[in-house]
């Protein structure tokens, strides 16, 4: 039983911006902050423990040393933890991406595939996603679009506004777009097939690599746009649910023996508090709870992502 409140690992990437040290208030060097990786076990940037008995471990030296208990029974099936969660500040387009499923993943990158979901933190008037294809392609037409730079052309635009939620299945063609904040919760991958950048330059001057081969194989080019009917939660697949949860005063999770909770608060301030251990959080901040932690009460105003497996 227990709970701990994480320190990000942060990411400079050059589309990003600078709204998640202003807004959230998150502590990282360098002008650009484009993601903080907010609930982390990932090879590539694990958050930290940053208050109390375990402060300066980093997540997975947590659970290894209070035991994959914390995690729940139904991550029992996950060789690895299954999710990361973490805030994305879009000051420039993202590349066009694509993300494999587990099967091509597991085997050709020795991790797990990308299913995920975006939850509109903020966005600015007119910003928008890139998210499927408005018409079917085959495989040599994808290429060709890929390589004559009109890619752009057949790729959906959905408008966007704060509270809303998009989920996207691997195999999806996607890009976030300038001007959007978002609360990511995805599968614990890093895998990503860069198909398209906008004509940018890295660091080095160069242009970014694409892996077009590799996007071909695993991109859905159906032009159907998927639907999907999550009942009374934000989210789920077999990796993650996600709710929303607002208080005004007071709110009460439970962590059962099932899973872990996570809780991302995205606006508002006031106290977490699991048996006899509380601690206070403002927008922006992220707290594991153990599962089998039972009844955590929340107290203050504010809207949190609340995320189980």
């Amino acid at each position: 039983m227990g709970m701990i409140k994480l320190k990000p690992a942060c990411k400079d990437y050059i589309w990003g911006g600078n709204r998640l040290k202003e807004r959230f208030g998150k502590d990282c060097e360098g002008d650009i902050l484009a993601e903080s990786w907010e609930l982390s076990a990932h090879r590539d940037g694990p958050s930290l423990v940053s208050e109390g008995e375990y402060a300066g471990a980093s997540f997975p030296e947590y659970i290894e040393k209070k035991g994959r208990g914390v995690l729940g029974k139904n991550c029992g099936k996950f060789e690895f933890f299954p999710v990361l969660i973490k805030f994305i500040d879009a000051r420039q387009n993202l590349s066009v991406q694509v993300h494999p499923d587990d099967e091509y993943a597991l085997k050709n990158e020795g991790q797990y595939g990308k299913t995920e979901c975006w939850y509109i933190v903020d966005a600015e008037d007119g910003a928008g996603i890139y998210f499927g294809l408005k018409e079917k392609l085959t495989k040599e037409e994808f290429e060709n679009k890929i390589l004559d730079d009109s890619l752009m052309d057949v790729l959906n635009f959905v408008p966007v506004k704060k509270g809303e939620m998009y989920f996207i299945r691997s195999g999806t063609l996607h890009a976030i777009g300038a001007g959007t904040l978002i609360a990511e919760i995805q599968q614990n991958s890093n895998v990503t097939y860069r198909v398209y950048d906008f004509g940018r330059v890295g660091a080095d001057g160069k242009p970014r690599e694409l892996h077009i081969k590799k996007a071909l194989e695993v991109s859905d080019l159906s032009g159907k746009m998927p639907h999907y009917d999550f009942g009374d939660h934000l989210a789920r697949c077999d990796y993650f649910t996600v709710d929303g949860l607002e208080t005004d005063e007071a709110a009460v999770l439970t962590a059962d023996e099932d899973s872990f909770v996570s809780v991302l608060f995205t606006e508002g301030e006031g106290s977490i508090s699991v048996g006899d251990v509380t601690m206070k959080y403002r927008s922006g901040d992220s707290f594991f709870i153990d599962a089998g932690s039972g009844r955590a009460e929340i107290k203050g105003s504010g809207k949190a992502l609340v995320t189980r497996v």
